[in-house]
């Protein structure tokens, strides 16, 4: 064999991480700071898939070979092209398969020291999953709870830039993870959300890089936000951890959310669009009135209302069922939202 193979731990060992498979599957995941050089274009791979399945291998791998070495070709003349001849890749494809191998051979005949990732991309994703259902358990969480609107991120930021340098408070935030704020209303203005196995791997990251033996600030979540799950173990580990209820007034709520989604007051029809899914929850009646009033711009009012009668309800619900540890929490208190108030609080926490 002209190349050799090497495991998820040596990872660190090699000069740069390629990823040969196509951008479509680059784009849903990929191991954190690969580089994308595929051999097939998303198209390609159709092209060659098709012939498998409606002619036959041999024409299909005829086909494939062709656009394989012109891709390989391509990344010679732009991407490798000023490496030295101690430059070692570890290069990876789904199965770690014929893809991989392909540009292994071609990087190993000109000199340089290519290693296969073993099992792929597969492998890199199974471990993940077994990282993230056994990491949470290690950490020290301080799950910070609060109705809607009363600072519970805004918080978390404080909290991750206060301290010495060195020793900042560890935080992890989930909703900046996940582009989404959890709620119904919670979709980040011309932001999607990551694939669900981008997020896990960035939530592997972030806890990979948490100290277990200090405290990590959480806010508290359900088990989805927005379309990502979170990992079942992570769930468990914050519903038993002690809490943080945090106690912001109602004008000051409605104030920072009216901050916070300025996107909505500025399309109020997009405004009225995202509130119908509340429909089962508040029939026609409750969202026509609350659409009249978005149209006449009484945003004030009506976020006070939606928190009253729909978040705050739901949120308390939630909390008392799934945080026993919340009767006893450290109570909180948030009269002011700005950043300086908020890192007069963090300090003392």
């Amino acid at each position: 064999m002209l190349f050799k193979t090497a495991n998820l731990s040596q990872l660190p060992q090699f000069d740069e991480i390629i990823d040969v498979r196509t951008p479509a599957e680059f784009a849903e995941d990929h191991i954190p700071g690969a580089i994308n050089c595929p051999v097939l274009s998303d198209e390609e791979r159709v092209i060659v898939g098709t012939l498998y399945k409606q002619v036959s291998p041999f024409e299909a791998r005829k086909v494939g070979a062709a656009m394989i070495a012109n891709n390989i070709a391509h990344h010679l003349e732009t991407s490798f092209r000023d490496h030295p001849k101690s430059w070692r890749p570890l290069v990876y494809c789904w199965r770690g398969g014929q893809r991989s191998g392909a540009m292994s051979i071609v990087l190993a005949q000109i000199g340089w020291a290519p290693h296969k990732l073993e099992g792929g991309y597969k492998t890199y994703r199974r471990d993940v999953l077994e990282r993230l259902e056994a990491l949470p358990q290690n950490f020290k969480f301080r799950v910070v709870c609060g109705p809607t609107g009363s600072g519970k991120s805004r918080l978390l930021a404080a909290l991750a830039s206060c301290g010495h340098p060195n020793n900042k408070h560890q935080v992890l935030d989930l909703e900046m993870l996940a582009q989404h704020r959890g709620s119904v209303l919670g979709r980040l203005p011309d932001q999607p959300q990551p694939s669900q196995k981008w997020f896990d791997s960035e939530l592997l990251q972030n806890l990979q890089r948490l100290d277990p033996s200090r405290p990590v600030f959480v806010e508290a979540e359900s088990s989805k936000i927005g379309l990502i799950t979170l990992p079942p173990a992570l769930i468990t580990a914050m519903h038993a951890s002690p809490c943080l209820l945090v106690e912001t007034p109602l004008t000051t709520r409605v104030a920072g959310l009216l901050e916070d989604y300025r996107h909505y007051t500025e399309n109020p029809e997009i405004f009225i669009e995202h509130l119908k899914p509340l429909y089962r929850f508040h029939g026609a009646k409750q969202l026509d009135h609350w659409s009249a009033m978005i149209r006449a711009g009484e945003f004030s009012t009506m976020v006070g209302e939606l928190l009253m009668l729909h978040y705050d309800p739901s949120y308390f619900r939630a909390t008392s069922k799934n945080y026993p540890n919340l009767d006893k929490a450290q109570r909180v208190s948030l009269e002011d939202l700005s950043e300086d108030a908020l890192r007069k609080v963090a300090a003392t926490l």
